[in-house]
């Protein structure tokens, strides 16, 4: 079987370390680079985490740090769900600070993209100010991309803003250039998130499955989205979920903008479900997913993880 080429953008974050463990362990996956932008805590933070990671699952994936804040608006971070570190609960060895680019995230995912012999899927889970910068820069990169598979987005309410989803919402400017861009894009949002929890008694469960298992466990402990009781959200988990399984979603193409100037709503991606506004669809959005499938699924590729 020939791996899909990807490149994950992401901001580790609790739920972006189950994310990595999936892509990295999968034979259906072929993980190129790693890049790091500021959002759930700042950039160094979450270099450092990215780096952690690596060394924890003996990964040589490269990393590669990028931007640092969003690109208009003031910095805001999600340590209140995820710590102070971003991936408080659990003791990781320090990194090996040699996988650490000294290229701009940006520079490499174009190099990447440039000399890959197959498009490139890139995997943001995150703020996507890196993916912007990249498009904006070097549009010649569009060529030889797949798609876009973003985690982002709600086509209702938000968990950052009353309408605004945290994603979107830390850099509502760079949302609106990737999808404004005609790339194929994936909007795999705050909905499916909501749906795809892991209860307390698979947490049980990973704490003795192997060591990814027992390390998710323990960072479980400190993450607050959702509750050890009522179910964690998997929300970065789901951007993966569809690149192997898009047959645990219910999907619609539709015409998807950004909200920047709504004094209440900024960041709220306006999903066009009903046509509305008559513009041609920019976007296929996951508007439910199937929970049981979702957690088989789960379980089961954490069970290939070390």
């Amino acid at each position: 079987m020939t791996k899909r080429p990807i490149i994950i953008d992401t901001d580790p974050g609790i739920d972006d370390a189950v994310a990595l463990a999936i892509a990295l362990y999968s034979d259906q996956l072929d993980v190129r680079l790693i890049t790091t932008v500021a959002g759930n805590v700042s950039l160094d933070k979450v270099t450092f985490n990215a780096l952690r990671l690596m060394k924890f699952f003996n990964k040589d994936v490269p990393v590669a740090a990028g931007a640092r804040r969003p690109l208009i608006k003031e910095p805001i971070d999600a340590s209140d769900i995820h710590g102070p570190t971003g991936m408080d609960g659990y003791d990781f060895e320090q990194p090996d600070e040699g996988q650490l680019l000294q290229e701009h995230a940006v520079n490499a995912m174009r190099r990447v993209i440039m000399d890959s012999e197959a498009p490139v899927t890139i995997v943001p889970i995150g703020p996507l100010t890196n993916i912007a910068l990249l498009l904006h820069m070097y549009p010649e990169v569009k060529e030889r991309i797949a798609e876009i598979v973003l985690m982002g987005g709600s086509t209702g309410r938000g968990n950052a803003g009353v309408m605004a989803e945290f994603n979107i919402y830390a850099d509502p400017e760079a949302a609106k250039i990737v999808f404004q861009s005609g790339l194929p894009l994936v909007m795999v949002g705050l909905d499916v998130g909501l749906k795809a929890l892991v209860y307390p008694e698979d947490s049980e469960k990973l704490k003795v499955m192997n060591k990814t298992g027992h390390m998710m466990y323990q960072l479980f402990q400190k993450y607050r989205g959702g509750s050890m009781k009522t179910g964690l959200k998997m929300y970065d988990s789901c951007a993966v979920a569809y690149l192997l399984r898009p047959d645990m979603f219910e999907v619609a193409e539709t015409f998807v903008d950004v909200e920047l100037n709504g004094s209440l709503t900024s960041g709220c991606t306006v999903v066009d479900l009903k046509n509305y506004l008559k513009q041609p669809a920019n976007a296929k959005v996951c508007v439910d997913i199937d929970p049981h499938l979702f957690k088989q699924w789960f379980m089961e590729s954490l069970q290939k993880c070390n």
